[in-house]
């Protein structure tokens, strides 16, 4: 026998059809259907965009920067690049060690100027560089040799350049000249413009050639750094514990979570945070339903009364109810599901929409730092949702079934 019967069932979905003078009851039920409804699609959604973020972020920063770094003692250049990038190299979980030299330069071009960072690259590692190769708008890689650098397409714009043009790079660090010290300016031609998708790194990074930038920056078989990607990349500490046991404690290396520590923490503190607050909406709705559900059976104590004194028992009572109630959280949580789904893996194209119909820039690349709004669904964080909204439209219906499964037949038949 089903643990609810025929009668339950029919009796539960009559009860939530109601009659004229029943409208009121009818109208708390659909608010707390809604209620439900948005609460789940709405944390469903409000989590993937966080999922999203975090994870479009720390690809591009971990696409465009090493897992590991490898510096020399404080103010100091690594003389021995060389050494290091073999030495590195060759161990296990590491697949590729490059030295770069990086650092800030003033940027000119059709009187703009704008405060850039150069990184100077071996031309195989840009090419190995993942973000930055498949970014290439414009130009190729190929032309990367000599006098030849790439900008980001966003700097290109703010600085009017095209494919070919020339870009003038000023140097904080002087040279001595009779009629005192000046500025150090060199001119590059533009054989690359890339796209990376994030906006920090298109308007304001410009990648040369290491032999050039050792000319510009003046270090002569030297680099900044050395960096070090690895085939896992949270395997980072324990890698960067093993490199440095071989290198030697004249080294100095940051894993890529050292490096981006405050804003890794932002991101989790902000996603639990967010869950937090939008699970109270869930709960609201859930507090909807208890009193949608005691307005019910205030109002059906007559119906009651007269099933429980033709021999309907105090469970079936309490059942018919919690079907009554349960349903409204069911589909409610049901139709959220499917709306929080839907709107997660279709945000990038209903940002359009309506950035078409409003006229205005509803995702700003120079706030969220990239230029389309993510989305990342997480099945297991979507069914602790979905559990969430059930146990809670579930528990809700508890304390009026068991206030109606109480009911006196006698004091209710006694007070119509």
């Amino acid at each position: 026998m089903p643990f609810f019967s025929r009668l339950e069932w029919l009796l539960a979905l009559r009860y939530l059809r109601a009659r004229r003078q029943e409208g009121f009851i009818s109208v708390i039920a659909v608010f707390s259907f809604l209620g439900i409804m948005l609460g789940v699609a709405t944390l469903i959604i409000v989590m993937s965009v966080m999922n999203g973020f975090r994870a479009e972020l720390m690809g591009r920063i971990l696409g465009l920067n090493g897992h590991l770094t490898i510096h020399a003692e404080a103010g100091t250049s690594l003389r021995d690049f060389e050494f290091v990038t073999e030495a590195v190299a060759g161990m296990p979980g590491v697949v590729r060690a490059n030295p770069i030299i990086e650092g800030q330069v003033m940027a000119t071009a059709n009187n703009t100027a704008a405060g850039v960072v150069v990184r100077g690259v071996r031309q195989e590692d840009l090419s190995a560089e993942g973000a930055v190769a498949r970014g290439i708008v414009q130009g190729s890689l190929q032309d990367f040799t000599e006098d030849g650098v790439a900008i980001g397409h966003r700097l290109a714009r703010k600085l009017g350049l095209r494919l070919g043009d020339q870009l003038t790079l000023i140097s904080p660090q002087s040279t001595a000249t009779p009629f005192g010290t000046v500025p150090r300016l060199a001119r590059y031609q533009i054989a690359a413009i890339f796209d990376v998708g994030m906006f920090e790194y298109d308007s304001s990074f410009v990648y040369m050639p290491m032999e050039t930038a050792q000319v510009y920056f003046r270090m002569p078989d030297q680099a900044s750094s050395v960096e070090v990607r690895l085939a896992e990349p949270e395997q980072a500490r324990q890698a960067a514990r093993q490199i440095g046991q071989r290198l030697g404690p004249q080294y100095r290396l940051y894993d890529w979570q050292q490096a981006n520590a405050h804003f890794v923490n932002a991101l989790e503190v902000e996603r639990n945070v967010m869950f937090l607050i939008l699970t109270l909406i869930i709960v609201v709705a859930a507090f909807n339903i208890i009193s949608s559900m005691i307005m019910l059976v205030k109002d059906k104590g007559r119906d009651i009364a007269i099933l429980r004194t033709m021999g309907t028992s105090r469970g079936t009572i309490m059942r018919v109810f919690v079907i009554a109630g349960a349903s409204i959280g069911v589909l409610g949580t049901a139709a959220g599901f499917a709306l929080g789904l839907a709107f997660s893996l279709n945000i990038e194209r209903i940002r359009q929409v309506l950035q078409s119909i409003t006229g205005t820039e509803l995702f700003s690349a120079e706030i969220y730092f990239l230029s389309k709004l993510p989305a990342k669904v997480d099945s297991t964080e979507v069914m602790y949702v979905v559990v969430m909204g059930l146990a809670l439209s579930l528990l809700a219906t508890l304390y009026p079934s068991w206030r109606a499964a109480r009911l006196d037949p006698v004091e209710a038949l006694r007070y119509e």
